[in-house]
């Protein structure tokens, strides 16, 4: 088992030392500004969860509340208001925004430097090329687990269901980076079970529950369940685990791992700005 919430336990042990420490240095805490668009009642959960994870590690989170009338214009003009704050390190939009806001304009309001959810275009661009930048923070997550186990990647067969811009395409772009060799499958591919059974590593990241059923599974291979609707990932856990080698729960897998990586940035992205 993949457990996401111990390897979380223990990187969020070093980032409250390490905000601790920022705060000796400079005299405040490090400050996260996360946005919200409308009254989506999952968005609202997930923005307590950030939250409350803020004070757990000692950064200090900023909500700032839009209604889901705005224009695209007025949302990513508050965005850049912070992103123009020097006392905001770090921006996240949450996502999704209600239907009449551009969300990739949104995104790109953001201050690279400030990017710690990995969403902008600059983001993007710099996991694609191997600059330096901040990464998507769920594919993000997902490496920093796979790395706490010590699963090689070099010349392994990774395949990626799903292709959003924050988190499919991203983490083959990563995947990419590590020597592996990368198969994106989507709502379009053509027998999506063929393309699975070759797969040393599987990335399900649909939001689709159920989609990748046991019996596809390599035995040996890694399976990572990123998708989460109704309570459900994307693989069928039950049979799925009997042929993996390393499984991750939903929930309990991916998910600790993403807020620890937003907030990780957060911290780097502190001490960046502050050095700079």
């Amino acid at each position: 088992m993949l457990n996401g919430r111990e390897v979380s336990r223990v990187m969020r042990e070093k980032l409250g030392t390490q905000a601790q420490q920022y705060s000796r240095d400079f005299g405040r805490r490090p400050v996260l500004a996360t946005v919200l668009v409308g009254d989506d009642p999952a968005s609202h959960t997930y923005v307590r969860m950030k939250a409350a994870a803020c004070t757990e590690v000692g950064i200090e989170s900023r909500r700032v509340h839009l209604d889901a009338g705005l224009s695209t214009n007025a949302v990513c003009a508050e965005v850049r208001a912070l992103s123009e704050d020097p006392n905001v390190d770090g921006i996240l939009l949450q996502h999704p925004v209600p239907p009449g806001v551009d969300e990739r304009a949104a995104f790109d309001a953001i201050d690279p430097a400030k990017d710690v959810d990995g969403v902008t275009r600059d983001s993007f661009a710099a996991m694609a090329l191997g600059t330096a930048g901040f990464e998507s923070a769920t594919p993000g997550g997902i490496m920093r687990l796979l790395d706490s186990y010590a699963i090689a990647l070099s010349g392994r067969h990774a395949v990626v269901i799903g292709r959003s811009p924050i988190l499919g395409r991203p983490m083959g772009m990563l995947l990419l980076a590590r020597d592996a060799t990368v198969t994106y499958c989507h709502s379009r591919t053509a027998d999506l079970s063929s393309h699975v059974e070759s797969a040393d590593l599987v990335v399900a990241a649909v939001g689709s529950p159920g989609l990748v059923r046991g019996e596809w599974i390599k035995p040996g291979a890694v399976v990572i369940d990123a998708g989460y609707a109704d309570n459900k990932g994307d693989v069928d856990f039950d049979s799925a685990s009997r042929k993996a080698s390393y499984i991750t729960p939903v929930p309990g897998g991916v998910g600790p791992m993403t807020i620890t990586t937003l907030l990780e940035q957060t911290v780097r992205a502190a001490r960046e700005r502050s050095m700079s």
